[in-house]
């Protein structure tokens, strides 16, 4: 919330100028950077706000291009069928993952902006603020320290030692819930808990000699969490309870995490099976770990290839996502211009943020989006009334920006803050609010991405989900052979256990993001809700056949070979289920 108050001194450097215009572009570049601003490290923020900033400044660019090549007046076919196009590659690329779905979103927003709202000044002057607004707020999430830190550690890695401090809090729980209700929530737990250390350290080095001794201490003890939460798992899956002394050397180590300290003395060990064999030589390993020297440096990180990108774009997924998109924004332009040429473009620019998936369920948008324009519209009118000159107008603003981190946990509340914040830099920018206007414009948009979100468009439906279960499946039937063929190779198996793992998530985040939307649209993936227990339960159990084969004279228990045979079976039988 500070850092979202503080994001306001470039508009207020502009406003104490006499240039309140100049403020604009600025401020919305750190609007878009605060949205995306979340918890977590601070070298996993330099890509996730400062990417999709460069993205959104070269989309204001070419917005300013884009008008004056189709110049003034009523356009119902050029700059519809730019949108449109534009939003079919924003789209596509915006299926491949978090931080191209905050970039698709910056440029569309940003183009449908440089291209409709009348600044004086020039296209590369505003794409500069832009980036000077959003860099502002990147400068201060790097540099301001975290609130509650702890320990004697460089505070510039405050995010990375939470994160794994995280996950050893996280087999704690999942040794503490092994045999009860609650182990399979914990288990996911602690795959998140892996997942959000993993970002946390692969970010971009904040500076060229960054594998400091600090540094490589931490991701020697996310590394040391990898054998723990393997035996965990494998605990879980067998289901029998724990005593409670078994918990407390993972949570131990997570308090030497946030100290920066030695973890001290651990409980004595526990090796009646295979499980606690595992567990008691992750702990000892991890307390070597610990209490020694600060690390070996660090090893060359895997590199994703770039031409994946582009595969997944114009994967079936990618395409359905990027034709609704282009469909959503090219519908919205017409209707836009169709109603009025001037200041038309919060029609198009409300549609852009609504198509988004990762928002939640489509109709559940609609409805907050709704919801939060008419309360947000309903505040700023009452703030026109009673107030007028450009510093009630800076002073929502600063408002706006510090509640946003709040307000992004419910999507009305955030439309709301939103609506607000831009209308006060539509005023500033010296246009008239029109705040009921706005309205009818939102319900407008909140309309065409309704319709447009249900249209039967060619291809098997329910595309995103299909293509997530088989992304999982893929990794799920890789980690098996991989642990047949390989049982002694850890580090490879520890990739692709997380692999497997980190699939199974997104996959069930398709498949609940699909079953809470309308009917119409939650029918095309029904059934695959049981492909993704199966595959659990065979992730489960390849990953307790690991642990069984962990010593180079062990051999897979019948038992467990039984176990696997049949859940394969499973999966194949609900795998080859159609999804309708």
């Amino acid at each position: 919330m500070l850092r979202g108050a503080l994001a306001g001194v470039p508009l207020l450097v502009a406003v104490v100028a006499g240039q309140p215009t100049a403020g604009v572009p600025a401020a919305l570049g750190a609007m878009l950077a605060g949205i995306n601003d979340r918890p977590g490290s601070r070298r996993a923020a330099v890509t996730r706000l400062g990417v999709p900033a460069l993205a959104g400044s070269g989309g204001l660019l070419l917005g300013t291009l884009i008008a004056s090549a189709v110049g003034e007046g009523r356009s119902l076919v050029l700059l519809p069928l730019a949108f449109g196009l534009l939003g079919l590659v924003a789209g596509a690329l915006s299926s491949t993952g978090p931080v191209a779905s905050a970039c698709g979103t910056q440029v569309m927003v940003a183009v449908v902006i440089g291209a409709g709202m009348p600044l004086p000044e020039p296209g590369p002057v505003r794409a500069l603020l832009f980036l000077a607004g959003a860099s502002w707020l990147l400068l201060l999430r790097l540099l301001l320290p975290s609130e509650g830190r702890s320990g004697s550690g460089p505070y510039r890695l405050d995010g990375e030692r939470q994160a794994v401090a995280a996950v050893y809090e996280a087999v704690a729980r999942l040794l503490r819930a092994t045999g009860g209700p609650h182990a399979r929530a914990e288990r996911a737990a602690l795959s998140a808990a892996l997942d959000q250390a993993q970002d946390a350290l692969a970010g971009p080095r904040l500076r060229r000699y960054a594998s400091s001794g600090a540094e490589r201490r931490l991701h020697a003890q996310y590394a040391a969490a990898f054998p723990l939460a393997e035996a965990a798992t494998a605990l879980a899956w067998a289901g029998a309870p724990l005593p409670d002394r078994i918990a407390e050397g993972p949570g131990r180590l997570a308090a030497a995490v946030r100290s920066g300290g030695p973890c001290g003395p651990l409980p004595a060990p526990a090796r009646t099976d295979a499980g606690l064999r595992a567990l008691d030589d992750a702990l000892l390993r991890a307390a070597s770990v610990f209490d020694g020297p600060t690390g070996s440096p660090l090893g060359a990180r895997g590199k994703r290839s770039s031409a994946s990108v582009p595969r997944r774009a114009w994967s079936a997924a990618g395409r359905e996502y990027g034709v609704r998109v282009a469909l959503c924004c090219a519908t919205s332009t017409v209707v836009a211009q169709w109603l009025h040429h001037d200041h038309w473009y919060w029609l198009p620019a409300t549609t852009v943020f609504l198509v988004k998936p990762d928002l939640g369920p489509l109709a559940s948008r609609v409805v907050c989006r709704a919801v939060g324009t008419v309360v947000g519209a309903a505040v700023f009118g009452f703030l026109a009334l009673v107030a007028s000159g450009p510093w009630p107008l800076f002073a929502a603003v600063v408002l706006c920006g510090a509640l946003l981190p709040v307000a992004t946990r419910h999507f009305a509340v955030q439309t709301a803050v939103v609506t607000v914040l831009v209308l006060s830099l539509v005023m500033l920018g010296g246009e008239p609010a029109a705040s009921w206007g706005r309205v009818v414009e939102s319900l407008l948009a909140c309309a065409t991405v309704l319709i447009v979100g249900h249209l039967p468009l060619p291809g098997r439906p329910g595309q995103g989900v299909r293509a997530a279960l088989d992304t999982a499946v893929g990794a799920a039937h890789r980690y098996l052979g991989h642990v047949m063929a390989a049982p002694q190779d850890h580090a490879g198996r520890g990739a692709l256990r997380r692999e497997a793992y980190r699939s199974l998530a997104a996959a069930r985040t398709a498949i609940d993001l699909s079953a809470a939307e309308l009917p119409a649209v939650a029918r095309h993936s029904a059934g695959s809700e049981g492909v993704a227990k199966a595959l659990e339960r065979l992730i489960d159990t390849t990953t307790a056949c690991a642990v069984e084969l962990g010593h180079p004279t062990a051999e897979l228990p019948p038992s467990h070979a039984e176990l696997l045979a049949r859940h394969l079976a499973e999966l194949d039988r609900a795998y080859a289920a159609p999804v309708r």
